[in-house]
């Protein structure tokens, strides 16, 4: 197969991982960068072109796979799309991508399916601060800017005071963001569930460190293996179908009252998986694109 990695960065630990499983396996790989790509937008010919070094190619792809970073999310999913116009086959469609990177639009969709996820608000007008503190149980909870990743523009707010000024500064700087009960008995640490079609391939706990409350490894986190219970093993894959994601990491907390779901992730990192699980996490998403391709181009799963 000709498979092409959509990636803004061939150094990236995931990127180098996905070419060498794919070479591996005998397939023909290129990461291309989608902000230099440009497209041939007709009915009867649709086509991607890339331009590198000066130099313009047609792209032809018999799958792609996106890494497209948040930063690019807009333009990226236009590439994307333009792939599936023309039949290629993604292992993640441009919608589903879209779903889990508005995370009110992916917050409804999964309230929607009955998916449990913390109690979060959201709204515009300044007055309606204290309903959005009271609807989540009141301080301590968290404030999170829609567009944010790794745990940037996540916030913690302890105290009612400390709440009403987040909010009400987040709204003077018109910025999208949700109010979501912080959970206490999670004691600062998810669990990243790594979907691959249908199933979870392997978990690892994310430990905030010392001091902080987001677990996310880039921001000084640890990692270690975890044995999902079922219901947790469910939850993550029913998330993922939610969002019509085929590869997902989705974020869970155990709570008092069960599982609960933080975020899909479209575009999962590899490194922190693999490294804690000693999992061929990339090996996996091949072998996977190398039976589901067969189908034929993916369509549109879920709704909204």
């Amino acid at each position: 197969m000709k498979i092409g990695i959509l990636s803004r960065n061939s150094k990236l630990y995931s990127t180098r991982r996905l070419v060498e499983a794919a070479e591996k396996k005998g397939h023909e790989v290129k990461v291309v960068d989608v902000l230099k790509c440009y497209m041939n937008v007709t009915s009867n010919q649709p086509t991607v072109f890339y331009m590198n070094k000066g130099v313009s190619e047609k792209l032809l792809f018999d799958a792609v796979i996106p890494r497209i970073g948040a930063s690019v999310t807009e333009y990226g999913t236009a590439v994307l799309r333009q792939f599936e116009v023309g039949e290629v086959y993604s292992v993640n469609e441009s919608v589903a991508i879209s779903r889990s990177r508005d995370k009110l639009r992916a917050h409804q969709l999964l309230a929607r399916k009955g998916v449990g996820m913390p109690i979060t608000a959201y709204a515009h007008s300044a007055k309606a601060t204290d309903d959005l503190i009271n609807f989540v149980g009141g301080a301590p909870l968290i404030v999170k800017v829609m567009q944010s990743t790794q745990g940037k523009g996540v916030l913690l707010a302890e105290t009612k005071k400390a709440a009403e000024s987040l909010i009400n500064a987040f709204r003077d700087l018109d910025t999208n963001f949700l109010v979501q009960e912080f959970v206490k008995e999670s004691q600062g640490a998810d669990i990243r569930c790594f979907v691959v079609g249908d199933k979870v391939l392997t978990a690892m706990q994310r430990s905030a460190a010392p001091g902080e409350f987001r677990s996310n490894l880039h921001r000084g986190g640890t990692a270690t293996v975890v044995r999902l219970k079922p219901d947790e093993r469910a939850l993550a894959v029913r998330a993922a179908r939610v969002m019509g994601l085929d590869v997902a990491g989705v974020d869970i907390i155990r709570s008092a009252h069960g599982p609960l779901v933080l975020e899909v992730n479209s575009s999962p990192g590899l490194e922190g998986i693999e490294t804690a699980t000693g999992k061929d996490i990339a090996g996996a998403i091949i072998s996977f694109i190398e039976k589901d391709s067969k189908k034929g181009p993916n369509r549109v799963k879920g709704k909204g």
